[in-house]
């Protein structure tokens, strides 16, 4: 028989589901960054930082608005696409302050066709203002780097691959659309047996 009262099971409950909201409004964060970087989407970008922030990735160690006038530069020279993939994640959650590990993956097509892949962590300091979390301090912690063999990207060459929209590096992008919607004829591939 438990010794709990029933109120402390449920402050109990209750303070484990806003630890949960807030590692999700953190990990929501950490996405808009990403997304933000690989659709060229500035306001997106930018609303995962607060304005005084701190970032600190390879040469460059500045601020939100300079990172991201500086790396879309970067990976608008450089690349035709480019996916930051967010992995595994720790969360360290203090009053208004949180520490997190993020690792990632970072893929890029390059402009000569070559891929190129690297991996790493994002170590950042969020802090909760005004009910919004954001990161106000980022150390990009880059630990290896490669190039990978080029292939012809799968399915380019289907006739109405972009009929439900195309890949674009901004808000053109299908992942915007709403509603998606599938403006595709039914087809199945040469010799599928269903």
């Amino acid at each position: 028989m438990s010794t709990e009262t029933p109120n402390t099971d449920a402050s109990e409950k209750r303070a484990r589901l806003d630890e949960l909201l807030d590692r999700q409004d953190i990990h929501d964060c950490l996405v808009r960054f990403s997304r933000g970087m690989d659709r060229f989407d500035r306001d997106l970008f930018l609303s995962a930082f607060h304005p005084d922030a701190t970032i600190s990735a390879g040469e460059f160690v500045g601020g939100p608005v300079d990172l991201y006038d500086w790396a879309s530069e970067l990976h608008e020279q450089g690349q035709t696409a480019t996916q930051h993939d967010l992995l595994n994640h720790s969360c360290e959650i203090d009053g208004n302050v949180a520490h997190t590990e993020t690792y990632y993956l970072f893929i890029g097509r390059n402009r000569d066709d070559s891929n190129w892949m690297a991996g790493g962590r994002y170590i950042d300091r969020l802090e909760r203002r005004e009910g919004q979390w954001k990161i106000v301090l980022r150390c990009n912690a880059i630990e290896w780097s490669g190039m990978l063999p080029t292939m012809e990207i799968p399915f380019a060459d289907v006739p109405d691959i972009g009929l439900n929209g195309a890949v674009a590096r901004s808000r053109a992008d299908l992942s915007y659309l709403r509603p998606l919607i599938n403006k595709r004829e039914p087809q199945l591939p040469p010799g599928f047996r269903s």
